[in-house]
């Protein structure tokens, strides 16, 4: 039965007429008086059933360990974003870099036991089967940075990869000569990523459609891990240097290190990607000519949004962060 003016009167101990001007805002009551007929209502119901406050999402996030300073930013703005929501019980999780058996065996870890993971995802039969699992068991999936169109997932957020290999390729060509036949080094992360593939897929459209006096003479893979950029960097300027190198994915500071060593900074176009501490130095020294930046700040903040309204029964928009092009006389 709802609880009556009487009876929130009687168990105050307080006559009807001070409850009825406490439930209708009037003055003439003791603050003290007002406040304690106002919890009793409340406690017996009179205002109705309150909302009951929803549990936390558990959430977990999946990132590649290694030296790669972008992951690092991504890893550092998700914890902030975490840490001031109340609505969230996360945990950030690092697994070898590009390697499937180690992402499927976390996937397969964390089925049952949280509502959503989020994570950087490699294109593998391995991952997109555990992906399935996770999905099955009813946790929210959803991708960043680099996607698994196959996979069942509520969204990715990420930028266009394939626009930003263009976007790379568009630079080096109006930055080198017009019609001069020149070669072009890629150096890329691992085609597991699908991301690094597309930047890959990206760069080659534009040089062929667009500047045709240009062509990807090698390919380097590296796995993100700039002593091995370092090297193949050292070999490429010793033997056959190119005029431009585009690093799909991280190892940078290797790179620029090999061209200041080679004192090749005046005679080689050096793009990437991030805007880090690291790319912020070599951009000031002149051995980076641009950087294709995104925002993990934002990427932290949208992916949490997005796993949140999943998990909640609602939708969110997939989020494309914009791509920005950072030279250093533009350095924010």
């Amino acid at each position: 039965m709802k609880a009556t003016i009487a009876s929130i009167a009687h168990q105050a101990n307080v006559s009807i007429a001070t409850v009825d001007r406490v439930l209708n805002n009037r003055p003439g009551v003791k603050e003290r008086t007002r406040q304690t007929v106002l919890h009793i209502a409340q406690s017996l119901g009179y205002f109705g059933p309150q909302p009951q406050e929803e549990p936390a999402v558990r959430m977990d996030f999946i990132l590649p360990a290694g030296t790669n300073s972008f992951m690092a930013l991504l890893r550092k703005h998700l914890i902030e974003e975490i840490d001031a929501r109340t609505d969230v019980a996360g945990r950030v999780h690092q697994v070898a870099s590009f390697n499937e058996v180690a992402l499927a065996e976390k996937l397969h870890e964390l089925t049952g036991t949280t509502d959503a993971v989020g994570l950087v995802a490699i294109d593998h039969p391995k991952v997109s089967e555990a992906l399935e699992q996770l999905a099955a068991s009813g946790a929210k999936v959803a991708t960043m940075v680099s996607d698994v169109p196959s996979a069942r997932t509520v969204g990715y957020v990420g930028i266009d990869n394939r626009a930003a290999g263009r976007l790379a390729g568009y630079l080096i060509g109006r930055i080198l000569p017009a019609s001069q036949e020149a070669k072009v080094a890629v150096f890329i992360g691992s085609p597991s990523y699908r991301g690094h593939e597309e930047r890959e897929m990206g760069i080659r459209s534009i040089l062929t459609r667009e500047f045709t006096h240009l062509s990807v003479s090698s390919m380097h893979e590296i796995n993100d891990d700039r002593e091995q950029a370092y090297d193949a960097a050292v070999e490429l300027l010793k033997n056959n240097r190119p005029a431009a190198i585009y690093n799909i994915g991280s190892g940078n500071q290797g790179i620029a290190r090999a061209i200041r060593e080679a004192n090749a900074a005046d005679d080689v176009v050096f793009i990437g990607h991030d805007l880090t501490n690291a790319t912020r130095a070599m951009l000031l020294d002149g051995t980076m000519d641009a950087v294709v930046d995104q925002n993990p700040r934002v990427e932290a903040r949208e992916i949490v949004k997005l796993l949140i309204s999943a998990v909640r029964g609602g939708m969110e928009a997939e989020f494309p962060p914009r791509l920005q092009v950072i030279f250093r006389e533009n350095l924010p």
